[in-house]
């Protein structure tokens, strides 16, 4: 009966050789626990300002109407022939880099979010790279409409708490002017063109990305989009006299939809982490129109000086409205701060990033 017999003392201490190991293990896991952070941000906007008064001689609209529904009093515009989306992107790396004192082969990886790319292929990542040298990284773009920042922000964070990535820049920029129909009165209004870029690199204490909330429903697909050009309807005579390379979007379900999720994952990021509207310093909103920012920080329970704002100035940018915010009130931010940031857009998508600001200006 001897054979493969073994006694109760030798499977003793085999679960504990094992018990023991696993605890060795998790401890060694936990000590190298990393968190990313953001070490730097940069924007950049067009000088051209097209304001309310000069969309007032090309639909019919008013300063008032576009006001008091939507915030906006003026929005910057990209000109010039063959100026894509690269150019804002490639303008926002350039001072990133130069701000942090970081040499661009240092980079391992550079995401773009956009959904107004130079071309289909290659990415627009690809191109601002090549401008701004960052010779060892590899890039590509990330496409979620208006939270499409936060997406490509937690992907390029969850790089480097792999381990496997020192430095990784993340841009959100969009030449929106590019798909907007100036005779479309209710969307040209809307838009504008510029974007932001944000260092991300290992946090060295409490301070970093924390958690994050991320979220997509495809069923809203066709209620904002554009439907040409696309391989479901490449494009045509047909697509161009039907104007389908332009922004559709049927703007009540739209805002709707936004109102209640964009707020309601704000709220729920704040459960999750256990943070009442007294711990939160600011709410960094996507900024699509000024009715939803104000249901999202009422649904927080923070007062407006907690909600940082420049719709005003820019109108909806997209991918760049985040970062855009974030760089125009970086001065009033401090290291240890509590951000939410939230955002909603075409998919639909939706999400919420709750983070640490990780250093003083």
């Amino acid at each position: 009966m001897k054979g493969n017999y073994i006694t109760r003392e030798k499977l003793y201490l085999k679960k504990k050789y094992w018990l023991n190991l696993f605890k060795h293990n998790s401890n060694i896991m936990s000590s190298k626990i990393i968190k990313s952070c953001i070490k730097g941000i940069h924007g950049y906007v067009p000088e051209y300002i097209l304001s309310n008064a000069e969309l007032e001689k090309l639909v019919d609209t008013s300063d008032e109407w576009i006001t008091t529904r939507t915030g906006i009093k003026e929005r910057r515009i990209l000109k010039g022939e063959g100026k894509g989306t690269s150019v804002i992107g490639t303008e926002c790396v350039k001072g990133l880099l130069e701000k942090t004192n970081t040499n661009p082969k240092d980079i391992d990886l550079l995401i773009c979010a956009t959904v107004t790319p130079d071309m289909f292929f290659p990415s627009t990542a690809n191109i601002i790279s090549d401008n701004v040298g960052t010779k060892n990284a590899y890039s590509f773009d990330m496409s979620a409409a208006c939270s499409g920042f936060l997406y490509s922000l937690i992907t390029g964070s969850q790089f480097i708490e792999s381990g496997t990535h020192k430095k990784v820049i993340v841009v959100g920029a969009d030449k929106m002017s590019s798909i907007v129909d100036y005779e479309d009165r209710n969307n040209c209004v809307l838009f504008g063109d510029g974007g932001g870029a944000v260092l991300l690199e290992p946090s060295l204490d409490e301070n970093g990305i924390i958690d994050h909330i991320l979220k997509s429903d495809g069923s809203g697909a066709s209620y904002l989009c554009i439907k040409g050009g696309g391989s479901k309807y490449p494009a045509s005579l047909e697509t161009i006299n039907n104007k389908d390379h332009f922004i559709y979007q049927e703007g009540k379900r739209v805002f709707k939809f936004a109102v209640t999720n964009m707020a309601n994952i704000s709220e729920e990021i704040m459960v999750k982490n256990n943070l009442k509207s007294n711990d939160i310093s600011y709410l960094v909103p996507h900024q699509a129109n000024k009715r939803i920012i104000d249901a999202t920080a009422k649904k927080m329970g923070i007062g407006h000086k907690k909600v940082l704002m420049n719709i005003q100035k820019y109108g909806n940018t997209t991918a760049g409205t985040i970062p855009l915010c974030l760089w125009d009130f970086e001065k009033k931010l401090k290291k240890g701060d509590n951000l939410i940031l939230s955002a909603f857009g075409g998919g639909f998508t939706w999400g919420s990033v709750y983070l640490k600001w990780s250093y003083n200006s």
